[in-house]
């Protein structure tokens, strides 16, 4: 998640191809690289209403590979309901939906027109083509995708980059648990951020370092696992200063989360290989940040463990010490990524950080509250929620307050106090 300054929705600059009439069709015209083509093919973008007899059939001889989607209506701007810019979600869905096309038929290469916003239509060709082969024998040809034109190259290519942190969560969180351990996933992060050692920094803390901070919650739920737990620690200094404060990510890290002793139905249980992707998020906007070069302070923070029952889990009524000295009783040991984040968040002030986010996976009831369209946020400043709630309306992820911590402080208030302190 990154904080963006308010958009000011813009038509679609005057150089791109005229809009016809109040409801209009653009053309995504694709090329298909193909070596057996004597000839290759040009690419080239035509609106649906100045196609003539003429400009149709040079369009048949010059195009063998063809892809036409619709943009909808011009200039929407901003949509009230979803939160987004339909212009932009626009493009990114038409792109994704043309590649996606030519990646099922097998096709090698595509170049795409930038339909008024290269940025938001290589958004939508990267993250459209993204499938986890990892493991598979036989793999699909991976399409190409490639601007047609040098017309908007540069934010062509940070829609890519954008695309591609996010198709690099997407790995870590598709991948099966056993393959993607608390240790490989810090290795994985590790060798992505080698190229940026003059100013990146990566610790992986493990069992003794957990131990001997007293992180006693998230060594509760680690514990339950014969797999190492990893605390992972990325320092990124973007900054000229580097006494700066930083802003500090914290994401819940549960590689396999089977409930632990109060297990989960086993239905739809392997969905749980992805109960890490807190930690996937907040690492990969790391990984971009340092691609961009961003001059601001970061550091990422995410205990990497499994939570299993054995003869070591946590029991429901245990009673454990977190790393601020405060005690915790176990009711449902389902409720494991609040014990690992309280570790986290408590260790994260040691930076005096100007802010802390914290992405989890934290509970179902979120999607049974919000379903697939919205994220839920709590927090106890209305600054940083103005700066995600901008930024959701540039990258189209929509965002929901759910609660301000204000208010959730004033009603703890009122209950009595617990028996553990």
């Amino acid at each position: 998640m990154e904080p963006r300054l308010p958009l000011s929705p813009a038509p679609f600059p005057s150089s791109s191809w005229p809009w016809a009439a109040s409801m209009l069709l653009r053309l995504l015209l694709v090329r298909v690289r193909c070596p057996l083509v004597a000839h290759p093919p040009r690419a080239l973008l035509f609106l649906a209403a100045s196609m003539t007899a003429g400009t149709r059939a040079a369009a048949r001889q010059a195009f063998p590979n063809v892809v036409v989607v619709g943009l909808g209506k011009k200039a929407m701007g901003m949509n009230i309901d979803e939160n987004w810019n339909e212009d932009k979600e626009n493009i990114r869905a038409a792109v994704a939906a043309g590649c996606r096309q030519l990646q099922d038929l097998e096709l090698p290469c595509v170049e795409v027109d930038p339909c008024g916003d290269a940025q938001a239509a290589a958004e939508g060709a990267a993250l459209s083509i993204f499938e986890y082969e990892e493991l598979k024998q036989k793999k699909k040809p991976t399409l190409q995708i490639q601007l047609h034109g040098s017309d908007g190259i540069d934010a062509w290519q940070k829609g890519i980059r954008y695309a591609e942190g996010q198709n690099l969560a997407r790995y870590l969180m598709e991948g099966p648990a056993n393959h993607i351990t608390p240790t490989k996933f810090a290795t994985i992060i590790e060798d992505k951020l080698k190229s940026f050692s003059s100013n990146v920094t990566v610790h992986k803390r493990d069992k003794s370092w957990i131990q001997e901070q007293a992180m006693g919650s998230f060594w509760s739920v680690a514990k339950g696992s014969d797999e190492p737990p990893v605390f992972l620690e990325v320092h990124y200094q973007g900054s000229s200063n580097p006494k700066e404060a930083p802003l500090v990510f914290v994401g819940k890290g549960i590689t396999f989360d089977s409930g632990g002793i109060s297990i989960k139905p086993s239905a739809n249980m392997d969905a749980m290989r992805a109960d890490m992707g807190g930690a996937a998020i907040i690492f990969s906007a790391i990984v971009t940040a340092a691609e961009f070069k961003l001059p601001i302070n970061l550091i990422g923070l995410a205990p990497l463990c499994e939570n299993l029952p054995s003869g070591t889990a946590n029991k429901p009524g245990d009673v454990v010490t977190a790393m601020n000295g405060k005690t915790i009783q176990i009711d449902n040991t389902d409720a494991e990524g609040r014990l690992v984040l309280a570790d986290a968040l408590h260790y994260a002030h040691r930076f005096n950080p100007r802010a802390i986010l914290d992405a989890a996976t934290l509970t179902g009831a979120m999607d049974v509250a919000l379903g697939s369209a919205a994220t839920g946020v709590f927090t106890n400043s209305q600054k940083l929620w103005h700066h995600l709630y901008e930024a959701s309306i540039l990258t189209g992820g929509s965002s929901l307050e759910n609660a301000s911590l204000r208010t959730l402080h004033k009603a703890n208030d009122r209950l009595p106090p617990s028996r553990y302190q």
